[in-house]
Order: C-alpha cells, then sequence, then structure tokens
C-alpha cells in the first residue's frame, strides 16, 4: 500500500511525500526516525494503469529537463529523497512521474538512486544510470546530473533539428499523392464519357489512367487494405532482428541519407564515449553502454566487435578504423587522444565538430530530397495530363477530317 504523508522537520519546513508501506504505522516510525513530525498520514488511492498505447513516450527533451531540475536542486543542497519528491510533484510527463514515485520509496528504503532508477529502464537510459552509478562513487552526482542535462539538451536539438528537416519533404509528399488521387477520382472521370462516346482510339497512356482511375473510384478498400498491409509488414520486419539489422544496415548506405546518418551516428558515439570516460567511467564499460544507445543495431554489432578488440589489448583507435562506418578523422583524433592522455577532451571536440557537420548534412539532404520530389510531382501529374490531352488531339483531327 501507498501512504502520503505531510510532515515538518526540524527546520521548520513543510514536506509532503508517499511511502510504501504495510500499515499507517509504519509510516509514522519512517517519519519519527527521520525526526519529522507528523501532519497527516492518509492511504493513496492506487491509479487505473494506463495503456501503453496512449501513454506519452519520454523524450529526450524530457530527460534534459528532468537532470537539469535535479542538478539545480542538489547543487543547492536538497537531498537526493527530496529532490525525487519535488521531481514527482513537478513532472509533466505520466511515465516518468510514475518511475519517480517508485524511485522515491526504494531510495528511501536504502536503495541507491541508480539501483532504484535502473528498475525502470524504458524511463531511464542506460546512459543516465550508469553515469548517475558513477557519480555515485565519486561524490559528484550534481557534476554528472548537470552533464547529462547538457548531453541531452544536445541530442534533443539535433532530433528537433532532423524533424524540422523533414516538414517540407513529408509535406510536399503527401500534397502530391493528394493532387494524383484528386485528378484520378474526381477529374478524370469527367473526360470519360467524352472519351467513350467519340469513339476514338484511346492511346495506352489514356487506357492505363482509365484503367487506374476506375480501380481507385470503385477498388479503393482494395488500396487501403494494400497500404495498411504494407506498413503493418515493415513495422513488423524492422521489429526483427535481423529486419532492423537490414534496415539499419541501409540507412549508412543509401545515397542522399547516408551522409547524413553517418555524421548523427558519429556525433553521438564521440560524445557519449566522452561524457562517460570524463565521468571516470572505464573504457570497456563506456563502449559498452555506447553501442546499445547509437540507435542503430547495425553500428551496435561493429562497436561490440571493437570492444572485444580493446580487451584484448587492440587500441582503441585501430578498432575504431576497422568499424568502416564513421569519418577517418575519428580514428585519427582517437589515435591523437591516446597518445597525449586525454581521450575525452579530443572526444569532446570532435563531438563540437560533428554537431556543426550535421547540421550541414541535414541542410544538405533537405537540399537534395526537395527537388527529387519536386521532379516526381511533375512527372506524374504531366502523365496524367498527356494521358487526358492526347484523345483531345486525335477527336479535333477526326472532327476536321
Amino acid at each position: 500500500m501507498q501512504f502520503t504523508y505531510r510532515a515538518v522537520t526540524d527546520s521548520g519546513q513543510v514536506i509532503e511525500g508517499i511511502y510504501e508501506a504495510n500499515s499507517e504505522h509504519e509510516v509514522l516510525l519512517m517519519l519519527k526516525n527521520n525526526e519529522y513530525m507528523p501532519i497527516t498520514i492518509e492511504q493513496k488511492v492506487e491509479e487505473k494503469p494506463v495503456s501503453s498505447y496512449f501513454t506519452k513516450k519520454v523524450t529526450k527533451k524530457d530527460i534534459a529537463v528532468y537532470c537539469r531540475q535535479f542538478y539545480t536542486m542538489l547543487n543547492a543542497g536538497v537531498t537526493i529523497v527530496k529532490c525525487l519528491g519535488i521531481l514527482e510533484a513537478q513532472t509533466e510527463n505520466k511515465v516518468m512521474r510514475n518511475a519517480t514515485r517508485v524511485a522515491f520509496d526504494d531510495v528511501q528504503k536504502g536503495m541507491t538512486l541508480s539501483e532504484a532508477m535502473r528498475k525502470h529502464e524504458r524511463v531511464f537510459p542506460s546512459l543516465l544510470v550508469n553515469m548517475v552509478e558513477a557519480g555515485e562513487v565519486s561524490g559528484s552526482l550534481d557534476v554528472i546530473m548537470e552533464r547529462m542535462a547538457m548531453h541531452y539538451e544536445k541530442e534533443n536539438k539535433i532530433e528537433n533539428k532532423i524533424k524540422g528537416a523533414m516538414i517540407y519533404p513529408i509535406v510536399l509528399g503527401v500534397v502530391s499523392i493528394a493532387v494524383v488521387i484528386f485528378l484520378l477520382v474526381a477529374v478524370m472521370p469527367t473526360f470519360i464519357g467524352m472519351f467513350e462516346s467519340s469513339g476514338v482510339e484511346l492511346p495506352a497512356p489514356t487506357k492505363i489512367l482509365l484503367n487506374v482511375s476506375n480501380s481507385l473510384e470503385n477498388q479503393w478498400y482494395i488500396y487501403l487494405a494494400s497500404i495498411i498491409i504494407l506498413v503493418l509488414g515493415v513495422g513488423y520486419f524492422g521489429r526483427q532482428e535481423s529486419g532492423r539489422l537490414f534496415i539499419d544496415s541501409l540507412k549508412l548506405r543509401m545515397p542522399i541519407i547516408k551522409d547524413t546518418n553517418i555524421k548523427i551516428a558519429t556525433s553521438r558515439f564521440t560524445r557519449t564515449l566522452s561524457t562517460l570516460l570524463s565521468s571516470g567511467i572505464p573504457l570497456l564499460q563506456g563502449l559498452d553502454v555506447v553501442a546499445k544507445i547509437v540507435n542503430n543495431k547495425f553500428l551496435s554489432i561493429k562497436l561490440e566487435n571493437a570492444k572485444e578488440e580493446v580487451r584484448k589489448g587492440v587500441p582503441l583507435s585501430r578498432t575504431i578504423k576497422e568499424v568502416r562506418v564513421f569519418p577517418p578523422m575519428v580514428d585519427s583524433m582517437i589515435k591523437i587522444g591516446e597518445e597525449s592522455g586525454s581521450l575525452d577532451e579530443i572526444l569532446n571536440k570532435s563531438a563540437d565538430f560533428y554537431d556543426e557537420e550535421v547540421e550541414v548534412a541535414i541542410q544538405k539532404m533537405t537540399e537534395m530530397l526537395q527537388p527529387i520530389l519536386i521532379v516526381v510531382m511533375a512527372l506524374m501529374v504531366g502523365f496524367i495530363v498527356i494521358a487526358m490531352a492526347l484523345p483531345m488531339f486525335d477527336m479535333v483531327n477526326t472532327v476536321q477530317m
């Protein structure tokens, strides 16, 4: 059972919280052991679980704000338990709020913050949990939270740039499809009767267009079912191990998007490994964490293999070169960092460089996609116009004769 309580501290501050216990008496004992004067203790009514389908996911922005608020309170001298209590009250994301509430109870029972967070792997990323654990060991949890806030703020910035850059191509693609469907369903039927009564032999493009128009109008459900099956099929394929591996490898090889995806992966790899190393995480453990958060199954397997090579004593620069995904500059910079003993600083500078490169790559990708989509749209609309115009020319020639 969960109980909500209000109590007064020795300094006269009123605090509120939630505690899991078997009875109200246990909550009272907990408050007395912490030298708090209880005001009210009430059993909390359990909330009905919300379907994960309708639940808002935890975004990088949520994590960034969470870490920033945690750092601010820790830096001001607030205890971890009180930080969790405050965060639970003011966190807007319901999933994160529930996870914080459970972590609050676990920490009160004697768990470390990292142990409490590790129970909620879908809410708190493995990178954050490992960094928190390092901060607890070194006694610099506030510094770690600040670094994590900056890390996820940069990750969120990159994601927003990608989403913003894709808005125009997506809108243009949707408009193109809508225009073609409108021409086939609404405009084309008005010419059908005229074509059929003219007695003119219809050209092949017009016949094709008429068949497509008739099928769209009379058998639209087949097209709709095909699209749904295709989307579900691709989604299912992408969730399979082999499917995800194929799609992720394609992302790093497909023209136009290849350059952008490689630079995003490079930025994420260098920034994350730099953050881990600068916080005292060993290299092998850091590579293990990075392999899990690069968000690309193909690259993740490559990094796992690189980790095993490093374990055998092979320099990181050589193993990264053999990954054959990152730009040549990366292994060169890592080699300099290994030789100078400042690998974390070199990786951080590389991350800053590739953050800027990502922006350029996204802009370049968008500039390449726009004319391609415009050309495709022009070809489709042009084919429809020509297919409708050809019979009209034949009809005019017939009348003149």
